[in-house]
């Protein structure tokens, strides 16, 4: 059996799928979700130590494929490998690479046929299983997919990617408790997988499990202290749970991680005014809306600023008449909202007025 090194990545996410409709009457979307994971390129095998053939041509062929292969020569890999099957027609590793390459290059159906021929010739070729699974996911036949990766889990329990991506196949699929006891067994399998914790928490929050979804976004953060989503995702949900100082609290470490961290600024300008703190709302919100602008997103920067408008206009009669009861206002009504993780727009020059969180899908799909 040979081992991989990990390469740059396969394809970035394309494109936004809705994570749950109203988890309350009177909120929007909660969260949205890239569809498409990252899948990483092919990983590279050692050179075998013993000989893969008995046909002494085919073996040199095959090593010749795996030194071009690492190489990223990849033309000269797939020649290699082919000379090779040509001289021995039974070396299912080959057939393995062969689908790797033909994945690298954005050819997943060439690929499906590879892996499926490696699997025929080796029926307990778990890498060959795992691979078939994620080049049928990247055509998106998740139910085949998910067949894949559940066999290559037969012949190899521990396979953590394994166990992550049928995770996010079963939530795709909308299987959602299955997916986080996938989910849950790729953490058991891989403690440090800050991924696995990031989508167990936005699984389990779809199922309402709001304490449990908090918990796992922060051991995602342990994982991962780095990521603007998990805080800001976090954040959101620790006030739609009434935690409104925890959330504050992380909206400010998320600043402090990236202090030009827009959606957070924007997010704890949202979670301040909720809690009636006006003038440190606004200050939030102007620190927002430059950031926006330094990035080019006029639209939000305008937005924003109409609303420091407005809460300028509410504060000042609220603070002459003090003991007079209030009126709600649009504005309050639709800041009200802010306790929620909510939906960004279909792209980023549509402002909302609720906390932004942008979730990206899984983040580690790589070929064996």
């Amino acid at each position: 059996m040979f081992k991989q090194h990990q390469l740059h990545q396969w394809f970035r996410s394309l494109s936004q799928v809705a994570l749950h409709r109203q988890l309350l009457s009177t909120s929007v979307v909660l969260l949205v979700l890239a569809a498409p994971t990252m899948i990483n390129l092919p990983g590279s095998k050692l050179l075998a130590q013993n000989v893969v053939s008995k046909d002494l041509d085919a073996a040199s062929f095959f090593q010749q494929g795996v030194m071009r292969y690492n190489r990223q020569d990849l033309q000269g890999a797939e020649d290699a490998f082919r000379q090779a099957l040509q001289r021995d027609s039974n070396l299912a590793i080959a057939r393995n690479y062969l689908g790797n390459i033909l994945l690298q290059e954005n050819r997943p159906d060439v690929a499906v046929q590879e892996y499926a021929e490696a699997i025929k010739l080796n029926p307990n070729y778990g890498d060959a299983h795992y691979n078939l699974g994620l080049a049928l996911h990247q055509q998106g036949q998740r139910e085949a997919a998910i067949t894949a990766y559940r066999q290559s889990l037969v012949v190899d329990p521990t396979m953590a990617a394994a166990q992550y991506n049928l995770g996010l196949a079963l939530y795709e699929q909308g299987q959602i408790p299955e997916a986080i006891a996938a989910y849950q067994q790729a953490i058991n399998l891989d403690g440090e997988n800050a991924n696995a914790f990031f989508n167990l928490a936005i699984a389990l929050q779809q199922q309402g499990q709001l304490p449990e979804a908090i918990a796992a976004y922060q051991q995602a953060l342990q994982k991962d202290p780095s990521n603007p989503t998990t805080y800001n995702n976090l954040g959101s949900l620790m006030a739609m749970n009434g935690q409104t100082s925890e959330a504050i609290a992380v909206y400010q470490q998320a600043i402090r991680q990236n202090p030009k961290n827009a959606v957070a600024f924007y997010n704890l300008g949202v979670t301040l005014y909720n809690q009636g703190q006006m003038k440190q709302a606004s200050s939030a919100f102007k620190r927002a809306r430059k950031e926006y602008q330094d990035q080019g997103n006029i639209a939000q920067a305008e937005k924003i600023g109409e609303l420091m408008v407005q809460i300028a206009q509410i504060s000042a009669p609220q603070t002459a008449q003090a003991s007079q009861p209030s009126t709600p206002t649009a504005l309050s009504i639709l800041l009200q909202q802010a306790n929620q993780p909510a939906k960004p727009q279909e792209t980023q020059n549509e402002p909302v007025n609720v906390p932004i969180s942008a979730e990206p899908m899984p983040t580690s799909m790589n070929v064996r």
